[in-house]
Order: C-alpha cells, then sequence, then structure tokens
C-alpha cells in the first residue's frame, strides 16, 4: 500500500454507506482517515437519523436528550465525521426502522418502510453527485446481526452500484457515474480471537464471550486487509464523539487501551462485493487497481 501521507490518493474518491449514526465510527474509520491523509475524497451516506437508538451513556440519559435524540444524533454524527475526515456527510433522509418487529419497524417513515425503488434512486442521486471511485457497504451475508436498517442498505446498494452508470436510468438522477469497485465491510473472526487474546494477556476481563465465537465466521470471503495503524485512534475518538450511544466505561469499545488493540489487529477487513477493474486477492488497499486503470483510461 502507498503511504497515506504522501498524497498517494490525490484524485481519488471514497464513498460508505452506513445505517445509522455510529456505524460510520465503529466499522472502517480508520480506513477513511487512512485515505483522507493521503488525499482522497471522503463521503459519508447515513441511511437513517438513528431515531430508535438507546441512551447507554447514563450521563447523557435525560429527558432533554430523549426528547431531541434525532437532533442530537444529527450532531454526533457530524463532530464524528469530522475526527473521521469525511469530507462530506449525506443523509438518506429515513427514519430508523428499529429492529425487527419493533414499534418503530412498522412507522411509515421509516427505511425499512420505504419502497426500494425510492431508496435506490436517493442512493444513485448521491453516487451521480459525488463520483466515488470505491463504495463500501454491508455485506451479503449479515447473520451474526440482522438490523432491518444493515440488511436494507445491502439491499439497495447492488442495484445502485449498477443503475448509477447507466446512462438510460432516469437522468434527472444526474450525470452517469460508474463506481469502480464495491466492499463490504466485516469483523472477522482473527480480529475477535486476536482482541480476545490480548485481553487474556492483560489479564483483562474479555468482553467476547463464548456467544461471539458461535457466530458465523466470513473469513474464508476477507479479501482485502487494510493496515490502519497509524490511524488506529481515529475509532475510539470517533466513538466518543457519539456520547449518547457509547458509554465511556464499556470494555467492549475502550477496555484495551488502543496501544494494545493495535498491536493485537492493527487492520480494518473487507470483501470484495464488485470490481470493473482487474485485481490480485488478497488485497491490502481498497484502491488497489483504480489508479493503474485510470491512468490507462486516460492514456487511450
Amino acid at each position: 500500500m502507498a503511504s497515506s501521507s504522501d498524497g498517494a490518493y490525490a484524485g481519488l474518491r471514497i464513498l460508505s454507506i452506513h445505517a445509522h449514526p455510529d456505524d460510520e465510527s465503529s466499522k472502517g474509520a480508520g480506513s477513511i482517515a487512512l485515505y483522507k491523509a493521503g488525499g482522497a475524497g471522503t463521503v459519508l451516506v447515513c441511511a437513517t437519523g438513528g431515531e430508535e437508538g438507546d441512551i447507554l451513556n447514563p450521563a447523557l440519559d435525560t429527558d432533554d436528550v430523549r426528547n431531541n435524540m434525532q437532533a442530537v444524533r444529527r450532531q454526533e454524527l457530524a463532530n464524528a465525521a469530522e475526527i473521521i475526515g469525511y469530507d462530506t456527510v449525506e443523509m438518506l433522509g429515513y427514519r430508523d426502522s428499529g429492529m425487527e418487529d419493533s414499534e418503530a419497524n412498522q412507522h411509515p417513515e421509516c427505511f425499512w418502510q420505504a419502497p426500494v425503488d425510492d431508496a435506490v434512486d436517493r442512493f444513485v442521486r448521491l453516487i451521480r453527485l459525488h463520483r466515488p471511485h470505491v463504495l463500501v457497504t454491508y455485506s451479503d451475508d449479515q447473520q451474526g446481526y440482522r438490523h432491518p436498517d444493515h440488511l436494507r442498505v445491502h439491499d439497495i446498494s447492488i442495484p445502485a452500484f449498477e443503475l448509477s452508470a447507466d446512462s438510460s436510468y432516469k437522468p434527472h438522477l444526474g450525470e452517469p457515474w460508474t463506481v469502480l469497485k464495491m466492499y463490504y465491510t466485516t469483523w472477522s473472526r482473527a480480529r475477535l480471537e486476536a482482541m480476545h487474546a490480548k485481553y487474556q494477556e492483560l489479564e483483562l476481563e474479555s468482553p467476547y464471550t463464548e456467544e461471539w465465537f458461535k457466530r458465523p465466521s466470513q473469513d474464508d470471503r476477507i479479501t482485502t486487509k487494510v493496515d490502519i495503524g497509524a490511524h488506529f485512534d481515529v475509532r475510539s475518538k470517533a466513538l466518543l464523539a457519539h456520547g449518547t450511544q457509547v458509554d465511556p466505561a464499556s470494555p467492549f469499545w475502550f477496555g484495551l487501551p488502543d496501544d494494545a488493540a493495535r498491536a493485537a489487529y492493527p487492520f480494518d477487513d473487507y470483501i470484495l462485493g464488485r470490481s470493473l477493474v482487474p485485481v490480485d486477492t488478497p488485497e491490502d488497499d481498497l484502491f488497489a487497481g483504480v489508479r493503474e486503470h485510470l491512468a490507462q483510461t486516460v492514456s487511450l
């Protein structure tokens, strides 16, 4: 991978879509920070306002916060995005769907109840507007955590990847744009095992109980490991910006010092879902093959 501080990613653009405010901090924050430091353009699309999020920080569990959850979470998102290094934050404009069979899941304005075609079109418009070379979304296999909004993010990403490039599809949504690569962000079993082992090494109580290791593993599908060691602390700082959603005393998020967690597993893991450029896997860079493709296109 090229150095993240030498402008190696100048002129390249990456767009991540996440379900709720705080997902952008827990998934792939270090990668975005790395690419931003290297000069890449960075865009975050957040599908919902996170209205159904529980207040997990006792210090912020007040009537004022509860009554203004959407505005509070929007500000938290803006703060976290700045820490991570997103140039732009776009809201897809839906309400948090809550969990399956909940009252929130039946709300007419929630993401899960929205017509899929409408959501796809909103996303196509943003892809055409921001013209990313790389798209990061959620996996096609979410057996470990089947939140309706996470499932729907994947559902709209696949057709949007295709339709954004189709010049015959709804020209009013913007000039066609071809995304060259699409990735699924994932937490690997290798990461869980490495973190668990570090807790044990330091004689700390591990939050990774037996149930975590019963979840299905997708390690055999992982194609790309991005070394985020130089930007590892970004995740913790961004998570803390989500004051309502993250308890600063949480052993799950902050039980290991950043230096120890970095030593245990300094990578973000991804599954390459689609690529329109030649690639050799395993990779260590989400932009692998993109720069070469663009240079060849210009020279033709």
